[in-house]
Parts: C-alpha cells; structure tokens; sequence
C-alpha cells in the first residue's frame, strides 16, 4: 500500500513524497537479490575453476593447516557479506540512494524530512538488514512496514530514513504550471520564489538527468526577466544566485 508524506523544510517549503510500497520494495529487492546470487554463483565457479587448476599441485607441496583452512573459510564468509549485505551500503552511498532494484523500481532511499541519505544512515539501515534477513527472511520488515505511517522497515526506523517514489521532478514541473501572481522586485512571482528555493533545496537528492532538465525549465521561464549579467549564467547557477538574493 503506497502513502503520501508531507514535510516542510526550513525554508518552509512545503513537499509531498508518495512513500514507496511494500511490493514495490519488495519487486527492488528481488532485482537486487537477483543480481547478487548471479554474482556470488561467478564467484564460486571461479573458486571451483581456480581449485580444480592448482588443488591438487599445492596438496603436493603441503596440506593446508588449520589456520589456513580458517582464514580461507573467513575469507569466504567476508565476500558473501560484501555481496548481500556490502552491496545495498555501496550502491545507496555512491549512487544517490538507489541500487539497481531500486533505480528500476523508480524507489530512492532519503532521510527523514526528504534530505539526501548520508553514509551513516545508509550504513545502519543495512547493517540491520543482517538481523532483519537472519530473524525471518525480511518477515518482520514486512510486517514493520505495514504497521508504520511511513512504510518504514526496523533498519529505516533505526537509522530515520524512509523510501520514496523518485518523483520529485513531475512534482516541479506541476508548480511550473501554476499562474504568476503579484511580481517580486525581481520581475519573479512568489510562486517562481519558491519553485527556485524548492528546487535549490532539493537538488542534491534529484537524479542528474531530472536535474538537469528541471534547472532548464525553470531557466528558461524566468531568465527573459533578470539582469543580463545574471542571463549569462548557466541555468543552475542562475537559480542558485537568486535563491541567495
């Protein structure tokens, strides 16, 4: 079941996330799960490849010891923990919240109050995801995110972050279309105020392409009306100047 959350930034602008579901979440997962056994089963072949090669010639030399066949063991049980658990950490840090389940399922993983998700938060919100996978398969996540306002999972709630339709950029352009009303000195209407200061605010947490597109529209909009040293900025440099004024 897919829920709105409303938030209001310091700015006091006023923003509403469609709150991803629990089999949207569940669809990301199963992407990503995928994509690690694919992974893990390379790996392992390669390991089967590698022993079949040179086992038997290092047997000859000498029999492995006891500490050897421990740190080939931990060795082992480190990589599988890189491949399912590393991976959402990895993707979620470097990859603006998302892992591919998620960029496909059109999910970002932000903080509570819709900041982008720093690597503390994606880092505890993972590393529960060991407890929550080892305790019932993800069922008790499951059951979390159905009792919770935000579809929040034990690991979500522990490090405060939420999941959120990537849609921030449809919402934008909803405001673009909104009638002008009384000018600011700056030939702008306080709804272009807070559409620049909107998208200001939020950019970190947008998809480049998103980004990107929207600095342009908005550029485009309001550029015929400001000085002409502020026309030769290029669009985002140009909101961000007069988000400062």
């Amino acid at each position: 079941m897919d829920r709105t959350l409303d938030v209001r930034t310091p700015e006091s602008i006023a923003f509403s996330y469609e709150l991803a579901g629990l089999g949207s979440r569940f669809l990301a997962v199963s992407v990503d799960v995928t994509i690690q056994t694919l992974v893990m089963l390379g790996i392992l072949w390669g390991l089967i490849y590698a022993g079949a090669h040179w086992g038997s010639a290092m047997e000859k030399v000498s029999r492995p010891t006891k500490i050897e066949t421990s740190l080939a063991i931990a060795f082992l049980v480190t990589i599988i923990f890189i491949i399912y658990f590393g991976y959402f950490i990895l993707f979620e840090a470097f990859w603006n919240g998302q892992t591919p389940g998620k960029k496909l399922m059109g999910l970002r993983v932000v903080r509570d109050g819709g900041y982008p998700a720093d690597f503390a938060s994606i880092a505890i919100r993972n590393l529960i995801r060991v407890g929550e996978f080892v305790a019932g398969l993800y069922a008790i996540s499951a059951v979390a995110a159905l009792l919770s306002p935000e579809n929040k999972r034990l690991g979500d709630m522990a490090a405060g972050t939420i999941v959120v339709r990537d849609a921030r950029a449809a919402k934008l352009a909803e405001l673009m279309q909104q009638p002008s009303e009384t000018a600011h000195p700056l030939m702008l209407s306080p709804q272009e105020r807070a559409l620049i200061d909107q998208f200001v605010a939020r950019r970190e947490g947008m998809a480049p392409r998103n980004r990107a597109a929207m600095a342009s529209q908005i550029g485009a909009r309001i550029r015929p009306r400001v000085s002409r040293d502020l026309q030769q900025l290029d669009d985002e440099e140009l909101l961000t100047r007069l988000s400062a004024l």
